[in-house]
């Protein structure tokens, strides 16, 4: 107890710290800036050269957001009051972008913040992880009563909504799954996983009947045509279908030891669109370029990673588990969806490869969640070395 007393702060931080975390998250991120760097030169734009440039300087911010949440005990009124502020502000920002945000490709889903493009659908999948820890860890919560069942559906369906018009249907759906892995978690009634499993069923089938009309009342048109085609993948190989099946020939034409780190063909000769390559479909330029075995090495470091992430949830309890459990669930649901539109067994949206694909919101989103889980990891060591 002495020697704790005495020890250095920063020695007793550098003690507590997960580092096996640390190591899975450098690796990632290592991996997405040499195959950025490696597309970014066989495209050969101003543009895509200047890609590897911007993710470094969003890596480097997120590095530092990343060791600053760590630093905090997540448990403290401060950061529990901060973490509903940024519920409330995230919620602004999705109304903000409706109005005054970049239209692009017919979606409006990005806010221009002095120069740089901020996507406020990323940051808002942290805040409804951390509103509903907090909603579940409350002294008096129950989700078996219809009233406290009923404010953590509100606090998962305004953010729900919001970015589902704008329209970015895969984000919004994500947030899903999250909710209902913190509502296994808390120990829900079995009657209400039944009814929620119904619940996802029913919309799942009116999204495919609605993708069917042609005059859709939910999906906008390249919405329905991108589920029409991934029911039907040889339905549209020269429009809609063209880059889902650019990204299985990639992924399949890499065999065991790939082509080699820039000399994929599938992206050199712009078969696979230069748009996405750095991005939606990076997964389909490592598979290529790496083939099986780099594709093996990639899903081990989101192994490691996910493992430690669900470590720190059963190390803990209450706030702290709902915290990592939706960390966990919201890393596996992008891994899933990104790399499954890659290989044909999900439909193409607009989710990134966590700490891999190129863009700084998403950056910046994984890197604080993950520093809000170390956060979670460093608390309970440090009650482990008292």
């Amino acid at each position: 107890m002495r020697d704790n007393v005495r020890e250095l702060p920063l020695i007793r931080f550098l003690r507590s710290l997960d580092y096996l975390q640390i190591a899975a998250v450098v690796l990632l991120l290592s991996v997405g800036l040499v195959f950025i760097r490696s597309t970014g030169i066989q495209i050969d734009t101003p543009e895509s050269l200047a890609s590897f440039g911007k993710q470094l300087i969003w890596i480097g911010i997120g590095t530092a957001v990343y060791f600053f949440v760590a630093m905090l005990d997540y448990r403290s009124f401060s950061c529990r009051v901060a973490m509903l502020m940024g519920y409330a502000v995230s919620v602004v920002l999705l109304v903000v972008v409706l109005f005054f945000g970049l239209k692009i490709f017919g979606a409006t889903r990005w806010l221009n913040v002095f120069g740089m493009r901020l996507q406020p659908s990323e940051p808002a999948k942290l805040m409804v992880i951390g509103m509903l820890s907090a909603i579940f860890s409350a002294p008096k919560f129950s989700a078996n009563k219809f009233l406290c069942f009923a404010m953590a559906g509100a606090a998962v369906g305004i953010p729900f909504f919001l970015i589902a018009i704008e329209p970015d249907l895969g984000s919004s759906l994500v947030l899903l799954p999250v909710a209902a892995m913190i509502l296994f978690c808390f120990g829900i009634k079995w009657r209400y996983v039944l009814l929620g499993i119904a619940a996802v069923a029913a919309g799942i089938g009116f999204i495919i009947f609605d993708s069917m009309r042609e005059d859709p009342i939910l999906l906008r048109g390249y919405q329905r045509d991108r589920i029409k085609v991934f029911l039907n993948p040889g339905s549209d190989l020269s429009n809609r279908g063209h880059n889902a099946h650019q990204a299985k020939l990639a992924v399949g034409s890499g065999g065991l030891s790939g082509t080699g780190i820039g000399k994929g063909i599938q992206n050199e000769l712009g078969f696979l669109p230069h748009t996405v390559s750095n991005n939606d479909f990076i997964f389909s330029v490592i598979a290529e370029e790496t083939g099986f075995a780099g594709v093996m090495f990639l899903l081990l470091l989101y192994l490691v990673l996910l493992y430690t992430i669900l470590r720190t949830a059963f190390l803990v309890s209450g706030y702290g588990r709902y915290i990592a459990v939706g960390v966990a669930t919201l890393i596996f649901c992008h891994i899933f969806i990104n790399i499954g539109m890659s290989i044909g067994i999900a439909p193409v949206t607009g989710l990134p490869l966590p700490l891999v694909s190129y863009g700084g919101s998403f950056i910046l989103t994984a890197m604080t969640t993950l520093g809000l889980v170390q956060s979670v990891y460093r608390q309970k060591k440090l009650e482990m070395m008292e």
